[in-house]
């Protein structure tokens, strides 16, 4: 099962990399199957240090803008205790991991990675209809390279009608960040 949240990594210089991701897990969550592009700064970070956290979050807008990568100011973290690396402090639990194997054979890796230690903060609030809709568009927005703005924008039309019947502030926020993020990206494809 792919379960959505967001991972932190830290790169050569102790920089804290905050980033979507879905990667897929247990039931139990002992283990993690990360899927990065090798263009990203996550498996950069990963084949130099091979740990990292995966969050659990309700947090929509923190997802959109780790998709997009544009913070106001960067999220309020602390130390991991078993691995090298940052927790989100708004996070509802998190999951610290060691990498046991990296496939980099093609553009998209394979990296299987164990549970070393777990923690909780906050329950998870859950997800109403315009947080499932702004996951979907974060997933969309980080595939401009593959899909191109304008299928993109037209994918996006259905999201908007329910972020607009079911959203709080939080969703209407991030859903308009996003449908601006992809609105002034040039045409990639």
């Amino acid at each position: 099962m792919i379960l959505e949240g967001i991972v932190t990594t830290l790169d050569s210089h102790g920089e804290i990399n905050v980033a979507p991701m879905g990667p897929i897990v247990d039931e139990a969550i002992e283990t993690l199957t990360l899927r990065p592009f090798k263009t990203s700064q996550t498996y950069r970070n990963l084949k130099v240090r091979p740990c990292g956290v995966f969050h659990v979050i309700d947090d929509v807008l923190l997802l959109a803008r780790a998709a997009i990568g544009q913070w106001d100011t960067q999220p309020t973290t602390f130390p991991a205790e078993k691995v090298e690396g940052a927790v989100l402090a708004s996070a509802c639990r998190w999951y610290e991991f060691e990498v046991v194997t990296v496939d980099d054979r093609d553009e998209r890796t394979t990296i299987e990675a164990s549970v070393v230690h777990r923690g909780w903060l906050r329950d998870f609030f859950g997800f109403n209809r315009a947080k499932h809709a702004v996951v979907e568009a974060a997933i969309l927005a980080t595939r401009l390279h593959l899909v191109g703005r304008e299928e993109i924008l037209k994918q996006f039309e259905p999201l908007r009608v329910i972020v607009d019947k079911t959203a709080g502030q939080q969703e209407s926020a991030a859903f308009e960040l996003l449908e601006g993020y992809v609105a002034r990206a040039h045409e990639t494809r």
